[in-house]
């Protein structure tokens, strides 16, 4: 089953409400995404979702590496010869883990179509649904509440709170939002790098009573020792993300704890390929997972969502992404009952017969 051909295309998405993280804001998902043909009928997609901030890399980068390097490559290549088309893209693109990420979800597409059965299916089938996060992102106090309360009537069960500009004003928003939600909901903080150590343990100290479930990354991503020493001092889970790029900064955190558990985003880590390396190492060190995503079309987060399902130590869920995209061109691919994401029951990442595609 070899490759005839490969198409690309670019799309900028509209997000429902611009929101921001600590240092960061966002209006729109730049996405790309890839079409591979096979010379027996099946055809597989992928896309990335590049941030310059997180995988390096812009849309535009990620359009030209497929059309100048990947498609040449990938011309007439064997599907099932993944491990090495892998390789060689890691080889070629370095610095370029969105890219290496479409590639990897549209063969892994491919293969799981040719087998019959869905991806999560294929990679292990731990489980057949998991809880996700949403997101709720830097605003005003009130404004917080107003979404807190508005996501709790949906459904959603685990609410993550950005932070990470104001250590006061991130210790008043989590307070306020467990008076308002209750103890039922289960609340997330992300300082996406905005603390100090010191802001670190005296925003842990002040949110004490509100029984948060964990805090991702608080400190800076270049720092693992200050990582490292408050994960061995916190008694709230620490989480590290921005810190994980790839299979040697999963070696260095979890061969010395740096962190309690670690964010696997496929966009960052090159795709399940490789993600499947990183939560292995995880387990092996007994650290546990959360799979993660970036702003992305429903097929990305689909893909992210078979790999979540795949494997025990994959115990956490944040793929929400989607949700906000106005005009995503793979929407109703997945199910989301009461926050729980749900993969549909076709072939591969299960695009394939819903309908067909316009971009």
């Amino acid at each position: 089953m070899k490759i005839a051909k490969v198409d690309c295309y670019y799309r900028s998405l509209k997000l429902r409400e611009p929101y921001s993280i600590a240092y960061e804001s966002f209006e729109k998902c730049e996405s790309v995404f890839i079409h591979i043909s096979t010379d027996n009928g099946f055809q597989g997609w992928g896309c990335a979702a590049p941030d310059v901030h997180v995988t390096g890399e812009t849309a535009k980068e990620v359009f030209n590496s497929i059309n100048r390097i990947a498609e040449s490559y990938l011309t007439g290549r064997e599907v099932f010869e993944y491990a090495r088309i892998m390789e060689f893209l890691k080889l070629q693109l370095p610095g370029k883990p969105a890219v290496r990420s479409m590639v990897d979800m549209a063969l892994y597409d491919i293969i799981a179509q040719k087998a019959g059965v869905p991806l999560y299916k294929l990679l292990g089938g731990y489980r057949r649904k998991i809880s996700t996060s949403i997101t709720i992102g830097i605003m005003p106090v009130q404004s917080t509440l107003k979404l807190a309360g508005m996501y709790k009537k949906k459904g959603f069960s685990i609410l993550k709170i950005k932070g990470g500009l104001d250590v006061h004003e991130d210790i008043e928003r989590i307070i306020r939002v467990r008076e308002l939600v209750g103890k039922d909901v289960v609340l997330r903080f992300d300082a996406n790098q905005g603390y100090t150590l010191q802001e670190s343990l005296d925003f842990i100290e002040a949110v004490r009573k509100s029984n948060i479930e964990l805090l991702e990354q608080p400190t800076d991503k270049s720092n693992i020792e200050m990582l490292k020493t408050l994960s061995s001092t916190s008694d709230v889970p620490v989480m590290a993300d921005e810190s994980l790029l790839s299979l040697s900064d999963a070696f260095h955190l979890t061969k010395d704890h740096c962190s309690d558990l670690i964010n696997i985003k496929l966009m960052k880590t090159g795709g399940i390929y490789e993600a499947m390396h990183i939560n292995s190492m995880a387990r092996a060190a007994g650290i546990g997972a959360m799979v993660g995503c970036m702003d992305e079309p429903e097929l990305g987060i689909a893909a992210g969502l078979h790999f979540a399902l795949s494997r025990p130590n994959l115990q956490y869920a944040d793929l929400d992404g989607h949700l906000d995209i106005l005009d995503d061109p793979f929407r109703g691919m997945l199910t989301i009952e009461r926050g729980e994401l749900i993969p549909p029951e076709s072939y591969g990442l299960g695009w394939q017969g819903l309908k067909r595609i316009d971009i």
